[in-house]
């Protein structure tokens, strides 16, 4: 299956643009230097106006925008089922308790209902995840909240430029967290992410909170050398410039990069219902921004496992993961920080029964028929008699 483009002519050109900026100004790159303004702005402009601040990772992000709702001490966050342990940590690290709410059925999504059903008096916040491209019922599930006077993190990590009745994700929380990591659909370099809020004075926080407490906005008024005008404690999340320079150019192909995905499994999932006998898709749009495909299987239909199943799909060059790690509530380290013991069977069950397809904008309809033939040789070799 062929490899994404990851680092294209303009990525390059954009990377040596700022070496060549630095150099003849004989100046080190700073941070929150020329091109992060230029990215930031961009940024802004894509998700249809708003603030964002780039910062060193995803979950640098989520920690930053997490701490910029300015939560009270030692309430409840719920938290999605299926996530990377950054959003996790961040809530366990910033001295929350963190609850699980579970996933809607065949989704790695949490449920607007799932997520009722785990309110308490002492929920302050909700860490909404956007997992694989999906978009969760955001615009329900903020309503809800807001209701309850929760405040709305959205995590669009894994969803970057995805569209939900019309607005960008990230648009509809009170802030919102965004990674660009290597792998990510937009891409700013080995690990880097940003923050992203409709609100000035949020955004606000969450540059105080990005960069040791201190209040950037005032830089031309105030000397921010003096640690002592800080507002309030806060680590040093600052980004790159070189990672900013890459992260734009990555942006200004961001809208091609999913339509090419979008497309890709517009093409596909037909045939998969066309052909299969033991697949089925999972949910999608043409809104989504697809970042890996869950494919549920049959197991019942087949003379070995799910996981088996999957390992003969890659044996055959298709390339993808055959049982999704990213449970929250199985990870047996946490179990101490949960609120409760409280199981996500809607989660774990998704994940038991699908394996992730991987995919990127290189993907095209000669990969579709490698796919379709792949599935449908091992399920035919595998099938019960």
């Amino acid at each position: 299956m062929p490899a994404r483009m990851a680092f294209g002519d303009q990525e390059v050109a954009s990377l040596m643009s700022a070496v060549d900026y630095y150099r003849a100004n004989e100046q080190d790159p700073p941070y929150q230097g020329h091109f992060e303004e230029l990215y930031c702005e961009a940024i802004a402009d894509f998700m249809g106006g708003g603030y964002a601040d780039a910062v060193s990772s995803g979950t640098a992000a989520v920690f930053v925008a997490l701490a910029a709702l300015d939560l009270p001490p030692k309430s409840e966050v719920i938290i999605s089922p299926v996530t990377d342990s950054g959003p996790l940590n961040c809530i366990i690290l910033q001295g929350f308790v963190p609850v699980v709410a579970d996933s809607a059925p065949d989704s790695y999504n949490m449920g607007v209902e799932q997520f009722l059903e785990r309110v308490t008096p002492n929920t302050s916040a909700v860490l909404a995840v956007h997992c694989a491209g999906e978009q969760l019922e955001i615009d329900l599930l903020v309503e809800e909240a807001h209701e309850r006077g929760i405040k709305v993190l959205e995590d669009v990590s894994q969803a970057t430029g995805a569209v939900w009745k019309g607005k960008k994700l990230g648009t509809f929380g009170d802030i919102a967290a965004f990674s660009t990591m290597y792998r990510k659909t937009l891409s700013a370099g080995a690990s880097s992410g940003f923050v992203y809020s409709l609100d000035i004075d949020t955004y606000h926080r969450a540059l105080a909170h990005a960069d040791r407490g201190k209040p950037i906005w005032e830089a031309g008024r105030l000397n921010l050398n003096d640690p002592g005008l800080a507002l309030f404690p806060a680590l040093n999340f600052n980004t790159n410039e070189l990672s900013c320079a890459i992260g734009h150019s990555s942006l200004n192909r961001l809208q091609e990069s999913i339509d090419r995905r979008v497309s890709f499994l517009s093409s596909l999932i037909p045939l998969i219902e066309s052909n299969s006998r033991v697949c089925r898709p999972y949910a999608f749009n043409t809104d989504f921004s697809p970042f890996f495909y869950p494919i549920f299987v049959d197991a019942d239909k087949l003379a070995c496992s799910k996981i088996d199943f999957a390992k003969a799909l890659i044996a055959e060059g298709i390339d993808l993961h055959p049982d999704y790690g990213c449970v929250v509530r199985c990870w047996t380290w946490a179990e101490p920080y949960f609120s409760d013991d409280f199981m996500t069977t809607n989660a774990i069950s998704t994940r038991d029964r699908s394996f992730n397809l991987f995919l990127n904008e290189r993907y095209g309809e000669e990969e579709v028929q490698d796919v379709i033939s792949a599935i449908v040789k091992v399920e035919n070799f595998f099938s019960k008699s």
